[in-house]
């Protein structure tokens, strides 16, 4: 594949890639992605986030906590959050939103987080990447209640009905597709893919999680993105080429990026 990538969601300061870590980013630039969004998604995360888009240049990073942190909300978090935010290399705040699958914080503690980080990324005109597990109707209305369309963002793995699809369109939102569009089992999210209109479909990894086949169950990494853009092609009815195209284009948008046709230094030569 000649176009490039951009793998919009993945955490490869993960201890899974401790061994290896210089030969997955090999790989993920042989596979054409010219850039990766790391998500540091808690206090520790995000120093070791910020260490590896410093140290690579097609990595960029995200900086929030995770709402199955947000007991660990506290002023000092928020303003090492606000701190961190203003690296250059970071261009979003996330992952933040709601969790209801995994009761590591109360509701209520996840609700705080959410709109503080919310307001943060307004404060910091940065866009967010959600977070969105069996919470669809708190999500979507704190999103309008927060008037996120003036923020912009992206659904990470997106999943839910064809009227969150619409949700997530009418905030302005994008949506972000990963491993579970190439399962076997996803037929619902399979049949989405057609509802999602280009202009606002990126992909991403999610790495080490969420693997996509063939190698579902074994640890993902960003080149597997390529994965993805194939089976969303097949469900949307283009070329690999055109999604590849189309995705990354999206994703700059989103993210700010430089162009792929930018020097090495900024990232996605």
């Amino acid at each position: 594949m000649s176009a490039p990538l951009v793998d919009t969601h993945a955490h490869l300061d993960d201890p899974a890639f401790d061994a290896d870590r210089a030969e997955v980013l090999a790989r993920a630039k042989a596979a054409g992605v010219r850039a990766i969004v790391n998500v540091g998604y808690n206090p520790e995360r995000i120093r070791t986030t910020l260490a590896l888009a410093e140290a690579e240049p097609i990595v960029y990073a995200a900086v929030g906590l995770h709402p199955t942190e947000a007991e660990r909300l506290s002023p000092d978090v928020l303003a090492a959050i606000r701190e961190a935010a203003r690296h250059p290399k970071v261009v979003a705040i996330g992952e933040i939103g709601l969790d209801y699958h995994h009761q590591t914080a109360s509701r209520e503690a996840q609700v705080r987080a959410f709109r503080a980080q919310l307001d943060l990324a307004r404060e910091l005109g940065l866009p967010v990447i959600i977070h969105n597990r069996d919470a669809h109707d708190d999500v979507y209305a704190l999103l309008r209640e927060a008037d996120a369309g003036a923020i912009g963002g992206v659904m990470h793995a997106f999943s839910g009905s064809e009227a969150h699809v619409e949700a997530a369109v009418a905030l302005g939102f994008y949506l972000s597709l990963g491993g579970p569009v190439t399962f076997k089992n996803a037929r619902a999210l399979q049949a989405l893919v057609p509802r999602i209109p280009l202009d606002r479909l990126v992909i991403e990894t999610d790495a080490p999680y969420l693997a996509p086949h063939p190698y579902r169950g074994r640890r993902n990494e960003s080149a597997h993105v390529r994965l993805v853009a194939e089976a969303v092609a097949r469900l949307a009815g283009r070329s690999v080429e055109e999604i590849a195209h189309l995705s990354t284009d999206n994703a700059k948008r989103l993210f700010r990026l430089p162009s792929p046709d930018a020097p090495p230094e900024h990232g996605m030569g």
